[in-house]
């Protein structure tokens, strides 16, 4: 079966015709949780069938699987069984008892998998065609197995997070964020990891650039429940082994990972949050207290206290955060501009989310600028990307590898130069100058027309004669409407 988006497209519109009367937001588990038990299964059975081929005996063997970072899925949960099973009335308990099984056989799954599969609103036939949807045949070989099933389990992410844009990320702004910041090695952060999408970027990005998997390592934190329980199916299905905490949590007042320091942070925090946990005297504080009423500035200042001396930043924010004048924030601006941490600002194009058209932009801290400490690069990428849809905005692969090379080429002292309109390295002079705002707008400045070769005296007079004529048929217009509205004894 082919990897293409029209494979995907049509298994998402096979499953939502039978979503019946279940909300998208319950739909999603009952889809996403299916995806991840043929996943596993899949799995296992491909080890069960090598050992079996070995004749040792240990294809019922649990330790002959956790060792080879295989799930080991028990007979009543495999996806033979459950197919066999999926036209019977108690199907829902059924699967609700797999994943129940499962759980108890692998404990890093505990507490992550969706059992609700047996509730009354659950149509149970439609259930038991869903199995048969996804049991489609992806061959012998894990690696395919896994690479179709985690697109697919992508996708449909994608697709719900159209309606619950809360717990998915654009993928046009994580490649941006990963190709920003290159995280090939290390201690890769997020504080708001929602379902993940960070991290598997992260791990594409090592293997597209012939790193090692393994060099990696994974720490998040993610404040809901469900989302954290989608991270966790996400990155088990896709081989990553990341440290989540034990369970869901709030960052700012339970925050999981202390004393971590990462070489990379990641994150798309919430916008504008106004009701957060704000402790006073906390450490994460070093550049000023955030407001109480707004937590963009706390997740500012959280994230660079997870940094190490090397280590860099990229993440989302609201386009206010540039430039608000609020007391707090405006100071805590200002020290950490003075500080020398503000390495790049990026200001998006509208409509890059599924569900809002906040515009945004992307903010890199580096521990580490080294030559380029008192230099500051703007970029201004309003203007890029296209409408897939009436409402939905995306970046080519061509325009996203534009501005992660420019910041390069900056950043290593290559072939970099300014471009009016797009692009502009400025110095902490010119910024104290601009009272510290940091929207690029001011700095890169107006792109330059092209010049089409018409003289201007000539131009001006073709204008001018077409404002002219444009003027006289308005006036023609005019006359016209007063004619029609005095003949039926209107005057004015």
């Amino acid at each position: 079966m082919a990897i293409n988006l029209e494979f995907e497209n049509k298994l998402w519109e096979m499953a939502d015709k039978l979503r019946g009367n279940i909300q998208p937001s319950d739909y999603k588990d009952v889809i996403l949780g299916l995806i991840f038990l043929k996943y596993i299964s899949d799995s296992f059975e491909e080890k069960h069938r090598d050992l079996i081929s070995e004749d040792a005996g240990f294809e019922e063997d649990r330790d002959a699987y956790i060792e080879d970072n295989v799930f080991f899925v028990p007979p009543s949960a495999r996806w033979d069984f459950i197919k066999k099973s999926a036209k019977q009335s108690i199907i829902g308990q059924i699967i609700d008892e797999a994943m129940i099984a499962i759980e108890r056989e692998n404990k890093n799954l505990k507490g992550v998998l969706p059992k609700n599969y047996a509730r009354p609103e659950l149509d149970k036939t439609k259930l038991g065609e869903l199995i048969d949807l996804f049991s489609f045949n992806l061959g012998n070989k894990s690696a395919r197995a896994q690479d179709v099933l985690g697109r697919v389990y992508e996708y449909f992410l994608g697709k719900f997070g159209s309606s619950e844009g809360e717990f998915y990320t654009p993928p046009t702004i994580v490649k941006l964020l990963v190709g920003m910041i290159e995280p090939y090695k290390g201690r890769v952060y997020d504080p708001c990891c929602g379902s993940g999408g960070m991290f598997v970027q992260s791990q594409r990005f090592v293997e597209e650039h012939q790193g090692r998997k393994d060099d990696v390592h994974i720490f998040g934190q993610e404040f809901t429940a469900n989302t954290w329980r989608l991270c966790k199916m996400n990155l088990a299905i896709r081989g990553i082994d990341g440290n989540l905490g034990g369970r869901d949590a709030d960052t700012f007042s339970n925050d999981l990972h202390k004393n971590l320091r990462a070489d990379f942070v990641l994150a798309n925090p919430p916008f504008n949050v106004s009701d957060y946990t704000l402790i006073q005297d906390d450490a994460r504080w070093k550049y000023g207290i955030p407001p109480a009423n707004n937590a963009n500035y706390a997740w500012i200042e959280h994230m660079i206290s997870k940094l190490s001396p090397t280590g860099i930043a990229g993440f989302v924010m609201a386009n206010g955060s540039m430039s608000t004048s609020t007391k707090a924030e405006a100071e805590i601006r200002k020290n950490i501009i003075e500080a020398r941490l503000v390495d790049c600002i990026v200001t998006m194009p509208p409509n890059l989310f599924y569900n809002v058209t906040i515009p945004v932009c992307l903010w890199f801290i580096s521990k580490n600028k080294e030559n380029r400490k008192d230099n500051i690069l703007f970029i201004d990428a309003r203007k890029m990307g296209t409408m897939v849809t009436r409402k939905h905005r995306e970046l080519s692969d061509v325009e996203i590898k534009k501005i992660y090379d420019t910041y390069h080429n900056w950043r290593d002292e290559k072939e970099y130069i300014d471009i009016q309109g797009f692009c502009k390295s400025a110095n902490i002079e010119e910024v104290r100058g601009h009272e510290y705002i940091l929207t690029p707008g001011r700095y890169v400045g107006i792109e330059e027309a092209e010049d089409d070769g018409e003289p201007f005296d000539e131009k001006m007079a073709r204008l001018t004669g077409e404002l002219a004529e444009m003027f006289a048929k308005s006036h023609q217009l005019e006359d016209e409407i007063r004619k029609r509205l005095g003949a039926i004894g209107y005057e004015f």
